[in-house]
Formats: C-alpha cells, structure tokens, sequence
C-alpha cells in the first residue's frame, strides 16, 4: 500500500512528532496544511503529512471523488501510526487533523497510545445540519484533545459547541471569528494568517505540556 508520506523536519532538534491528516476536499499539499506543517517544524516539531487512499487517487487521476467510508481511513491512519512508530520510537507522538482527519484521528487515538490529538475545525456537524451531531465518540474520551476552532465554523460555531456533552480530556480553544479555515472576515481586523499562527502557538503549548 502506498503511503504519501511528506516529513517536515523540525529546524532543529524535533521534542515530539506530530502526524496530521488532510480533510475532506484537500489534501496535504493544500495552502492550509502545508502553512501548518511549515510553521509547526519552525518550533522544533516534526510533522509527518499524509494523503489518504481516495486523495491519492485524486492525485493521479485528476478526478473528484468522496472520501473512503470512515472504516478505510480509520484503517488507513492507524498503519501511519504504526509506521512512524517503528521510525523514530522515542518522539512522544500527537496525532490530529483538518476537519475530516481530525475526526479520524479522534477516533482512532484511544487505539494508538498516542501522547494527545490535535484537531483543527473539528466537523461537529454537517453545514446547515446541526441535528446532525458527530460527537458521540467524544463523551468519554481519555485522550486529551485540543480542538481549534473557528468561531464562525458551519460545522460547529463557539455557540454551537457550548451545548454539547464532551469529554474533561477536551479543550476546545476559539479562533477569533474564524471560519472552517480559520478566515476571518476584514472588519475583526485579524487575517487567516493570524489565526493559523495562533493554533500553531497553541499547538506547540499542549505538545510541550502532554510531553511531560
């Protein structure tokens, strides 16, 4: 199996690795992702990106198709996880993701004796579907879990997220007026750059502070 692996190396001597997978309609060579992984490794984390099946498929065919059933990505994180452990097996490892690979990644975290998740616009729901909750999974999850999130997000807003049952591992951390990217519009004076950088730093901290 093919496992598009992209490292970036911290800048100088990595403290932990951390693995982040795409979301649904863009893979790890996206402006999002890559900013991330970039801006990541600039503070001494290393990243290991990734596309799953379906997006390499995109990739090589140059044709849109819906993501793998979530057993398939499941499966398909759980080898990455895997991997990298025979790699380098003394990083304290953090798994997360964009939205959809965020939600993976929750789901697989109690499996992998992973140091923590890190999700980036978790998918609480589907836009304009807030009856539709994904958020079972996250009432008892051991795991600590930093989620960022726009404050604007359709899949989940600040006020959305107020309501719902989640786990005491859960800290759920809002990206001022953000949108699923993190864009925020002209008039809160911020840019999508400033919040991006705000969840690198805040990635950074609940790394340092879970690597202990």
């Amino acid at each position: 199996m093919s496992y598009s692996l992209e490292l970036k190396s911290a800048r100088h001597s990595a403290s932990a690795r951390m693995i982040i997978a795409h979301g649904a309609g863009a893979g790890k060579s996206s402006a999002f992702m890559q900013d991330l992984a970039n801006g990541l490794s600039e503070m001494n984390i290393e990243v290991l990106l990734f596309d799953f099946p379906y997006m390499q498929l995109i990739e090589q065919t140059e044709k849109r198709r819906p993501p793998d059933r979530m057993p398939v990505l499941e499966a398909h994180y759980r080898e990455i996880v895997e991997q990298s452990k025979l790699d380098r097996s003394t990083l304290p490892t953090f798994i997360g993701g964009k939205s959809m690979g965020g939600r993976v990644a929750s789901m697989i975290a109690e499996q992998c004796a992973v140091q923590g998740i890190i999700v980036y616009g978790y998918p609480f729901h589907p836009p304009g579907k807030p009856e539709k909750t994904r958020t079972a999974h996250l009432a008892n999850l051991q795991t600590p879990l930093l989620i960022l999130q726009g404050e604007r997000d359709p899949f989940g807003t600040a006020d959305e997220i107020k309501h719902y049952s989640l786990s005491p591992a859960i800290h759920t951390s809002i990206l001022t007026d953000g949108e699923h990217s993190f864009k925020p519009r002209k008039a809160s004076g911020l840019t999508q750059q400033d919040n991006i950088q705000s969840a690198i730093e805040q990635t950074v901290q609940f790394i340092k502070e879970w690597s202990k």
